[in-house]
């Protein structure tokens, strides 16, 4: 049976939009091309281990409670939607620009990452530039483009909008961080401290957060990335928050599945979506047909 092809862009609308909010998941997308297969000296299993797993799943009720769902089936170790297309990686691409790399491209975690977890390779050798141009415009623009449609039409429609991109964290991405003795959080917003998300958005999430029990960090380590950068002006009443979730609280880590815990935990973030999709709504059903 052929590999199938990844879909760039996946937009879930709602029968009747009555909130701003709009929930991303750019990086649970689990479609693995057959180029990359081809490829990649590491096995799918460890591929896999960069993906946010499973944070569409737990986002899937968006719709039914008035708020956009948008996703991707494209991994994030193919093409990575929460760098800038211009994040070129010269020891993966060559005749890549060396000028003005930034940490996360030195890393190997450029727009089209060079390592996955724990700084495991994923070529032998490198691509060529015209291969790395073709896989950004196939997949990186369509998403980001149909992205900006989807905050374009809230924006005109509530004269405002709050994206609340989602990613998971490896449960030891906060060891260093956390002092002896703390509870460490569950869940860390990122609003570029202050930069992407106004304050009263931010608090909001936080209230809901806390409210379903969960222990809520900011800005540390995770204080978001391109996404929040590119979409976040709240003088402009443009919000953008990153939402990284421990992934030890539903996912078996290991084998990159859901874990004992996963239906539970989907059920508590039924509840989450629900009042998370309401912060900024009219709270009464819109016509559609105006979009």
């Amino acid at each position: 049976m052929p590999t199938p092809t990844p879909v760039a862009i996946e937009v879930f609308e709602p029968a009747v939009t009555t909130s701003p909010v709009v929930f991303a998941s750019p990086h649970s997308g689990r479609v693995y091309p057959a180029d990359m297969l081809a490829r990649a000296v590491v096995d799918e299993r460890i591929l896999r281990s960069s993906e946010d797993a499973y944070v569409d799943l737990l986002l899937a009720d968006a719709p039914a409670f008035g708020a956009c769902l948008v996703t991707s089936q494209v991994p994030r170790a193919y093409v990575d939607f929460n760098r800038g297309a211009d994040e070129l990686d010269p020891a993966l691409i060559e005749g890549a620009p060396k000028a003005g790399l930034n940490p996360r491209v030195a890393s190997g975690l450029g727009v089209l990452a060079r390592v996955v977890a724990n700084g495991r390779s994923i070529y032998r050798g490198k691509m060529t530039l015209a291969e790395a141009e073709a896989r950004i415009t196939r997949y990186w623009h369509p998403y980001h483009d149909g992205l900006a449609t989807v905050l374009d039409r809230r924006r005109a429609r509530f004269g405002k909008t709050v994206l609340l991109d989602v990613h998971s964290m490896p449960h030891e991405a906060l060891s260093g961080y956390v002092a002896r003795g703390v509870p460490r959080p569950d869940i860390v917003l990122g609003d570029r401290w202050g930069a992407s998300c106004g304050a009263e958005i931010l608090e909001q999430v936080e209230a809901v957060l806390k409210g379903a029990g969960f222990r809520v960090a900011r800005n540390t380590p995770f204080s978001g990335a391109f996404i929040v950068q590119r979409y976040g002006q709240p003088s402009q009443g443009a919000h953008a928050l990153q939402i990284e979730i421990d992934r030890g609280l539903y996912l078996d880590e290991t084998r990159v599945a859901p874990g004992a815990d996963f239906d539970a935990f989907r059920d508590l973030m039924h509840k989450v979506v629900r009042d998370l999709a309401r912060i900024g709504g009219t709270g009464q059903p819109l016509d559609l047909a105006a979009e």
